[in-house]
C-alpha cells in the first residue's frame, strides 16, 4: 500500500520511521506546511536504507491537489494539525484515497467534515492511535460495566510543554461517564505518554495502565489500522470498529 504522511514533527517523524521499514508499505512522500526539509528525503534524514521516495514537499510550493495527481497513494496518514483536514481532505475523499487521522483534538466542524467526507471513502479518526491505548479502553468499558458504581480516577502524563489535557484523556473520561474536568494532569520532562485509569473497590483497587516507551508506537498503531481497513470502500471508522472483530471471535473460539 502505498501511503502520503502529512506532518513531520516527532510524531510524524515516528510513523515514517515505521512505515520505511515495513515491506507491504511504501512511503511515497512527506508534505509539510513548512519549507524546511524540502526536497529532502525522510529515509536519508532517518537514516534508513529502502527504495521507498519518500520525499518531502511543502503545501507553499505545492498544492495538494498536485500531489496527489503527481503522487497516487492508497491512504493518507495525518500527524499535523486539526486544520490540515481542510486543505487535503475533500480532494483525498474525491479520489477514494483512504484517510487516517490521529489528531488528538477535533472541534465540532471538523467531525462534522470527516464524517462527510466518509461518504465517499474511508476515513479513521482516533485520538490516539496506539494499539495499547485502545485495548485498555475496551478493558475499563468491560469493568466499568461489572460495577458501574466504582470510584474511577483518570490520570494522565506527558512531556513538559505538551498544552492541555490530552485527547486520549478526555476519550477514557467520555467512555467511562466521567466528567473531563476531573482528569488529572502531569506534565514533567520528556515523558512520551502516560495514561492510568484507577478502579476503587472496597477494600481493593484495580489500576489499568498504558505507557508509550516511543512514538514508534504511532506508527505500528496506524499500519494496524491501514491493514485493517485496506479492503473497506467506505465509512467513519474508529478504533472500536477494529477491535471488535477480534473480540467478537475471540469469544466464538471459547465456545466451540
Amino acid at each position: 500500500m502505498k501511503i502520503g504522511l502529512i506532518g513531520f514533527g516527532k510524531a510524524g517523524r515516528a510513523v515514517a520511521n515505521v512505515v520505511l521499514q515495513k515491506d507491504d508499505f511504501t512511503l511515497e512522500w512527506v508534505l509539510r506546511k513548512t519549507e524546511i526539509m524540502e526536497h529532502a528525503s525522510a529515509k536519508e534524514i532517518l537514516g534508513i536504507s529502502t527504495e521507498d521516495t519518500a520525499l518531502i514537499y511543502s503545501q507553499q510550493n505545492m498544492s495538494v491537489e498536485e500531489l496527489l495527481e503527481t503522487h497516487p497513494v492508497d491512504i493518507i496518514i495525518d500527524f499535523s494539525t486539526a486544520e490540515s483536514i481542510y486543505d487535503y481532505g475533500k480532494q483525498a475523499a474525491e479520489k477514494k484515497i483512504k484517510i487516517i487521522s490521529a489528531i488528538s483534538h477535533y472541534g465540532k466542524d471538523e467531525i462534522k467534515l470527516l464524517k462527510d467526507l466518509s461518504l465517499k471513502t474511508v476515513v479513521f479518526w482516533s485520538p490516539n492511535i496506539t494499539l495499547g491505548v485502545n485495548y485498555l479502553l475496551f478493558a475499563a468499558s468491560l469493568l466499568k460495566n461489572l460495577a458501574p458504581d466504582v470510584d474511577i480516577e483518570v490520570i494522565e502524563e506527558h512531556f513538559k510543554a505538551k498544552p492541555g489535557v490530552s485527547g486520549t484523556a478526555v476519550k477514557i473520561a467520555q467512555t467511562l461517564d466521567i466528567e473531563t474536568e476531573n482528569i488529572n494532569s502531569v506534565r514533567a520532562g520528556g515523558i512520551v505518554g502516560k495514561h492510568e485509569v484507577i478502579f476503587g473497590f472496597p477494600y481493593q483497587t484495580v489500576r489499568l495502565v498504558h505507557e508509550s516507551i516511543s512514538r514508534e508506537a504511532f506508527g505500528s498503531g496506524a499500519l494496524f489500522v491501514a491493514e485493517n481497513i485496506k479492503n473497506k470502500i467506505k465509512g467513519f471508522y474508529n478504533f472500536e470498529d477494529i477491535l471488535r472483530p477480534y473480540f467478537f471471535n475471540e469469544s466464538n473460539n471459547n465456545l466451540s
